[in-house]
């Protein structure tokens, strides 16, 4: 047995006792414990002895730091209640609290992000109150155009400007497009993703007024539909899974020649339009639709200082909402439902 231990164990116990505060036992436990302490010095002095006996003393000295361990710790327990009040026991374990989590959306923003990360494009957020030139006019779309009605934008009660005209509620992300090449001065390329909040006065199973999007923009030279195709393919694929499908919808985009709406497969319904015998109440049909896309216009580029006969690019707009409603397995039929605040709902995020 080492013959020092006993001695230094009831040294330890009398110096204890003296112990009246919290920094005086830190003190001393920094004494006997710390890197320099007393337990250490044991352990080195070991190190020229014969292995056996070695093993020995080792187990002895382990159990001679438990004890002054324990000892320490009972001690600050005391010190603790006597320095509190009388009806506090700080010693007993604090009451462990609920854990939030993040939200679907903000989950749904964040692999958006990586994904695209993956293919080099920055991340970037622009206004979400924004001058009217830039949402509309920069874009291609005349002052009649239907999307510049009271109904379909939120317009802020400010004085307009000569230059800029009215002040909006961002209708959507494509503003961005604008700011970006403004951003680069006219030097392309730019592989842009634009994430932000966006207002629109509509309210039922597959709209809300705030909703959020996430715009795509690619301005290099070359810039064909096969890159666009390529890049949702990938991004489909990414997200939703292998056996998802999208397609690309012909249609009209101000902004946008030619233009295309992105639908895909309804994860509701699995693409078949019907839910227990009836219609589904999502997406009518198999098909949802995720956002529009298309080659930008070059009124939009010229809007940007960017040469149209130099240079070519796409862009799109998803809504974030409705890309996380189709994730795989999730089976929500109603978007206003990630808004509700309930929190049954939320806990399963």
């Amino acid at each position: 047995m080492n013959e020092e231990i006993p001695g230094l164990l009831s040294e330890f116990e009398n110096k204890l006792k003296d112990v009246s505060s919290l920094t005086s036992l830190e003190e001393l436990k920094n004494e006997y414990l710390g890197r320099k302490g007393i337990v250490n010095g044991l352990l080195v002095k070991i190190q020229t002895q014969d292995v056996t006996v070695r093993k020995t003393s080792g187990s002895e000295i382990n159990v001679f730091k438990k004890n002054i361990e324990e000892k320490i710790a009972d001690h600050k327990t005391n010190l603790l209640r006597v320095s509190e009040s009388p009806f506090v026991d700080v010693s007993i374990p604090k009451i462990k609290l609920p854990q939030g989590s993040l939200h679907i959306v903000t989950h749904a923003i964040e692999e958006i992000s990586r994904l695209f990360e993956r293919l080099g494009f920055i991340r970037m957020s622009y206004r979400e109150v924004e001058w009217e030139y830039f949402s509309f006019e920069a874009l291609n779309m005349p002052k009649n155009h239907p999307a510049r009605d009271d109904f379909e934008t939120f317009f802020v009660d400010v004085s307009a400007d000569d230059k800029w005209g009215r002040m909006v509620m961002t209708p959507h992300t494509s503003n961005g497009q604008i700011r970006e090449m403004e951003r680069v001065k006219s030097t392309p390329p730019i592989k842009m993703i634009n994430i932000g909040k966006t207002y629109r006065p509509n309210w039922d199973a597959s709209h809300v007024p705030m909703f959020h999007q996430f715009e795509g923009l690619c301005i290099d030279k070359g810039i064909s539909i096969v890159n666009l195709k390529g890049t949702i393919d990938y991004f489909v694929k990414s997200f939703f899974g292998f056996d998802r499908v999208f397609r690309l919808r012909p249609f009209h985009f101000q902004f946008t020649e030619p233009s295309f709406e992105i639908d895909i497969s309804c994860d509701v319904c699995s693409g078949t339009g019907i839910v227990n015998g009836l219609k589904c109440k999502l997406c009518k049909s198999g098909w949802l639709e995720l956002g529009g896309a298309g080659m930008v216009h070059p009124n939009v580029l010229k809007s940007g200082n960017i040469d149209s006969n130099m240079y070519s690019g796409w862009a799109f707009g998803f809504g974030i909402e409705r890309v996380a409603m189709m994730k795989e397995g999730l089976k929500l039929d109603d978007i206003r439902v990630l808004y509700s605040g309930d929190i049954r709902f939320l806990q399963q995020f």
